[in-house]
């Protein structure tokens, strides 16, 4: 994003995750998702949620690319080589968002098409109470004319969102391609929460259901039971657990970790699950073991929520370090809580700004952000 001297931001740090993992015959991309990009505009501060007739004045509000979005930034934040393949409308909120990743997040957008006559989706969301509530308008874009590039490209991994009943075909080529395929999945309108519903998890790598969706579809009355039924599906299972954490299991080895989530104070929770699951991409691409990994995931979607709108809060390694340094020198943390985090030592740069850190906040009608 822009900062307030006009240039852009720099979150990584020039912090490369898989720096001693890059060879010559890497594909172009670490990371390919496609989806859809909303204009979300993010209302903070309600003292309540919205009353029926009345009229609600908020503390805070910004703007910023949202939906897929906020998954392809907090990737790219976190240093990783990210390809967005997605709709953009030909109106004034398209044009911002394409710039904001593109030049503002360095996202790669060669496989992205801007759309003539179509209006961007837009999301309205309002935080209060530490939940939130949204309202959104947008329709389908049609579908493309003449050639595009190659979708999906070769790249090290490809985050997906499983639609119940759907199949994806790009998912399958992704993964014949020799990506590792990262997947969630939504609520289950239908009711029927059949995991057989779900075709493209057998492409899967890992499966990052909440807690909720976990114990649904697999007919378990716990989310630990639910993660190891999950496991024998796919080769990793993670059921995020909210407040409680994350839980993991790995179905080749039979490994299990669970690590409880950092408490913070709760601004805006948009997007949190896009950050957990691309601290939990960018962990496992870079080889740690299980329980770093769901640690780092945990610590930045904790970091996300402290901050309003889905790809604006999603931290980089300078907010990540500037956060370590802080609670290291807190004499009140529990030194075992220190040990669980004690793997950044030798991962982080230094800090180059004192915690807290203010991400930058563009907003539409501004030259700059403030």
């Amino acid at each position: 994003m822009i900062t307030s001297d006009g240039k852009p931001q720099d979150h990584t740090a020039d912090v490369d995750p898989l720096g001693s993992l890059r060879a010559p015959d890497d594909p172009p991309c670490d990371v390919y998702l496609t989806g859809t990009v909303f204009l979300d505009i993010i209302f903070t501060g309600l003292a309540s949620a919205p009353v029926r007739g009345t009229e609600s004045w908020a503390r805070g509000m910004g703007s910023s690319p949202g939906g897929i979005a906020n998954m392809a930034t907090a990737l790219s934040r976190l240093g990783l080589r990210t390809s967005l393949a997605a709709a953009f409308g030909d109106d004034h909120y398209g044009e911002y968002c394409w710039d904001a990743l593109e030049q503002g997040e360095g996202i790669d957008l060669s496989r992205s098409r801007t759309v003539p006559g179509w209006h961007s989706p837009v999301t309205v969301s309002m935080a209060y109470e530490g939940e939130r509530t949204m309202v959104s308008h947008g329709h389908e874009a049609p579908p493309p004319e003449g050639a595009l590039p190659e979708c999906p490209p070769r790249a090290r991994a490809a985050v997906a969102a499983l639609t119940p009943g759907r199949r994806e075909e790009w998912i399958a080529g992704a993964a014949a391609h020799g990506a590792r395929i990262f997947a969630d999945v939504g609520w289950d309108d239908t009711g029927r929460w059949d995991l057989k519903g779900l075709p493209d998890l057998e492409h899967c790598e890992a499966f990052l259901p909440n807690a909720e969706e976990a114990m649904r579809y697999t007919r378990t009355d716990s989310p630990r039971a639910a993660a190891h039924r999950l496991a024998e599906l796919v080769p990793l299972a993670v059921v995020t657990l909210g407040a409680e954490g994350a839980y993991a299991v790995d179905g080749a080895t039979g490994e299990s970790a669970e690590v409880p989530a950092i408490e913070v104070e709760a601004l805006d929770p948009t997007g949190a699950g896009d950050v957990f699951v691309a601290g939990f991409v960018t962990s496992t691409l870079a080889g740690w073991p299980l329980a770093d990994r769901l640690a780092f995931a945990g610590l930045t979607a904790a970091l996300s929520v402290q901050e309003f709108g889905g790809s604006l809060s999603a931290p980089g390694w300078s907010e990540i370090a500037s956060w370590w340094q802080r609670v290291q020198r807190e004499s009140d943390q529990d030194p075992a809580a220190l040990r669980r985090y004690g793997f950044l030592t030798g991962l982080l740069p230094a800090p180059d700004r004192p915690w807290p850190l203010r991400r930058a906040v563009p907003t539409i009608g501004f030259g700059r952000a403030s």
